[in-house]
């Protein structure tokens, strides 16, 4: 059984998460406090407590998924785990990636958080807030989008964020050119084109200064090369050396999240099983719309874990 593990991305959040692994076992309980003292600040009080809309902040929302997933990893790893030997490949959306990279050994747990808080507030201050957008096309093929991106950046930048697969592509840019290409999408016969409600234009050109902080803060963060490889996001292939993950890191932030593909790239190379370790299910359910050959489980609490490891440990 080929096994990959992946991490799931902003959206995924919800107060209380990882809660139970804390309470449960000191291993996750350490996680939550290494990156508390990283941050110097008590995320996990917001991540146990709320309120919602501080956990939902970019800033915060991406180191506290990170913690919940590693905080699972940890937990399975005191269980028995060998990540090397049991696990052929991680991957994660967006900011999981920042998370499979912790699990793999690329990055230290404090410096992943440190990075993602760096990650999220240059996201946030990279485009004045309303000046960007990004809308959830459903039901129109990955060319059709695309041809409408570029069909609607005749008033301002307009891409593909992310492709979810399923037919749900997410673009984003500036509004104009997102509420443009949202009405030239329904005019194609998109099922839905439905405005997001994000606080920036995440994965687009806009956000070219957010690159750059990315780019610094990488350089100046110990690294070493992933136990198993990753595959990156905007290249949906394996990636084992760790200043070229860096480099790819830096092109996430303006580049697409090629989810798709990534599943797609799982099912041809008979990794027909993946866990989802962290928060919430949507990667899961994104695995069975884009390919019913692969199965994905999420793996968030203590019960999960346990059937999880069962599987994977015989």
């Amino acid at each position: 059984m080929t096994i990959a593990f992946t991490f799931p991305g902003q959206g995924s959040q919800s107060v209380g998460m990882g809660k139970e692994l804390a309470d449960n076992f000191a291993e996750a309980r350490a996680v939550f406090e290494e990156v508390d003292d990283a941050l110097g600040e008590k995320l996990s009080d917001v991540i146990w407590s709320g309120p919602d809309d501080k956990l939902t902040l970019t800033a915060n929302a991406q180191p506290a998924l990170m913690a919940v997933s590693i905080a699972a990893v940890r937990v399975m790893q005191a269980k028995g785990l060998d990540l090397k030997q049991q696990v052929s490949f991680v991957a994660g959306h967006s900011l999981g990636e920042y998370s499979a990279l912790c699990a793999a050994g690329t990055f230290s747990l404090a410096d992943t958080a440190r990075l993602l808080r760096i990650r999220g507030n240059a996201m946030q201050a990279a485009v004045p807030v309303g000046a960007g957008a990004m809308a959830a096309i459903i039901g129109l093929e990955h060319a059709d989008v695309e041809a409408t991106c570029v069909e609607a950046s005749s008033v301002g930048a307009c891409q593909i964020a992310n492709d979810n697969g399923g037919g749900q592509v997410v673009i984003s840019g500036a509004r104009a050119a997102v509420e443009k290409a949202a009405e030239i999408a329904t005019a194609k016969g998109a099922k839905r084109a439905i405005l997001l409600p994000v606080s920036a234009p995440f994965h687009s050109a806009l956000m070219a200064p957010a690159a750059d902080a990315m780019r610094e803060a990488l350089a100046g963060v110990a690294k070493q090369n992933p136990v198993v490889p990753l595959i990156a996001n905007v290249r949906a292939a394996p990636v084992g050396d760790a200043d070229e993950i860096s480099r790819l890191l830096v092109e996430q932030v303006t580049g697409q999240v090629r989810w798709r593909e990534t599943v797609e790239w799982f099912a041809a190379n008979n990794v027909a099983t993946l866990y989802e370790v962290g928060a919430g299910k949507v990667l899961s359910g994104l695995a069975r719309r884009i390919d019913k050959t692969v199965s994905s489980t999420a793996v968030g609490t203590p019960a999960e874990i346990d059937t999880a490891l069962a599987a994977i440990l015989g």
